[in-house]
């Protein structure tokens, strides 16, 4: 039973996000088949500037906890080469993520 609130409430707050986010693409949907009515051009689409700013936002937040989790390896066992143990992957996983996404800017990027 204990550990029923925190299920729960963990779930809760992943059917908030998702159902938020599931509402903002309904409105978004409504706004495009209210303009097709009309007879009116949906805008064009937006620039890359977001893969941009999330990228540098992300491969900050990889980069932080990648130094962070290196220095656990200092404090744990020597059995692994660098002190790069399984535990590196938190901060490797969003650095090589933000990294792809500021590739993906540049790459799709419009003269």
């Amino acid at each position: 039973m204990s550990d029923f609130i925190p299920c729960l409430g963990i779930v809760g707050s992943l059917t908030v996000i998702f159902g938020f986010l599931a509402f903002l693409r309904y409105i978004k949907y409504k706004e495009t088949i209210t303009l097709a009515e009309k007879g009116l051009n949906p805008p064009e689409s937006r620039s890359n500037k977001p893969f941009l700013r999330w990228g540098i936002v992300v491969t900050a937040l990889g980069l932080a906890l990648t130094i962070g989790l290196y220095l656990v390896g200092f404090d744990s066992s020597s059995n692994y080469p660098l002190h790069l143990g399984p535990w590196m992957l938190g901060g490797f996983v969003p650095l090589f993520l933000g990294l792809g996404l500021v590739l993906l800017h540049y790459l799709t990027e419009k003269d």
